[in-house]
């Protein structure tokens, strides 16, 4: 019997203690964001060091929004990128040629409608995942929930579930679309958007693992 394991990055984190924290929960990812307009956002040379921080099995994220493709290729050169996440405007072909060789890409999906994913699935062949999150009138994640009910089951690549998720909403986002891994920004802070709350990092973790120790159980008992 396949066990199910959510996935969990933490994005938009810009201080040493909250990404040891991270590393320290066991989470999978780390998201560096490199979008001027955002809070939470870092230049290349702040990202370095976060990086030196991360063992190998947590990957680092850089989020960009419409940002230049030689500025990516430096950014994740300087700061030792494993994945480029597109949250802009992008097309398919911007994204394929802005990222690096070597590197995966995910596309971020801001979900206005049933049919933006279905879009997204066809565009964006070559992307490893997408990114679904809502639609807001800004970039770089609104903080939001959107419905999830827009999600079909079957998507043929791999999701990473946004927007409004905190500990006390990802198991219900769990149960109901079943991600490759859940994102969170705003629900694992405290007022200050470029500090963490470890209490809440601890409870979301904590929340994602309980989601799928009720998944596996279920499947358990469907099998037997």
């Amino acid at each position: 019997m396949s066990t199910m394991r959510t996935r969990i990055k933490f994005c938009g984190l810009v201080r040493p203690v909250d990404v040891d924290t991270a590393v320290a929960l066991g989470v999978d990812a780390i998201g560096f964001v490199f979008y001027p307009k955002s809070p939470r956002a870092l230049a290349a040379h702040e990202a370095v060091a976060l990086r030196r921080r991360l063992p190998s099995y947590v990957a680092a994220v850089g989020l960009f929004v419409n940002a230049a493709p030689e500025q990516i290729r430096a950014t994740a050169s300087q700061a030792g990128l494993d994945v480029i996440q597109f949250h802009g405007d992008e097309t398919a072909q911007q994204c394929e040629q802005a990222t690096p060789d070597g590197l995966a890409y995910w596309r971020a999906v801001r979900m206005r409608g049933p049919g933006d994913l279905l879009e997204s699935l066809a565009s964006f062949e070559r992307a490893e995942a997408l990114l679904v999150d809502s639609f807001s009138e800004g970039f770089g994640g609104s903080g939001q929930r959107f419905n999830w009910s827009w999600i079909p089951a079957t998507r043929g690549k791999p999701l990473v579930m946004s927007g409004g998720l905190d500990a006390d909403t990802v198991a219900a986002a769990i149960a109901a679309v079943q991600p490759m891994a859940v994102d969170v920004s705003s629900g694992i802070q405290g007022a200050d958007a470029r500090v963490k709350d470890q209490a809440r990092m601890e409870r979301f973790v904590a929340a994602v693992i309980e989601a799928d120790a009720r998944a596996n159980a279920r499947g358990a008992i469907s099998e037997s």
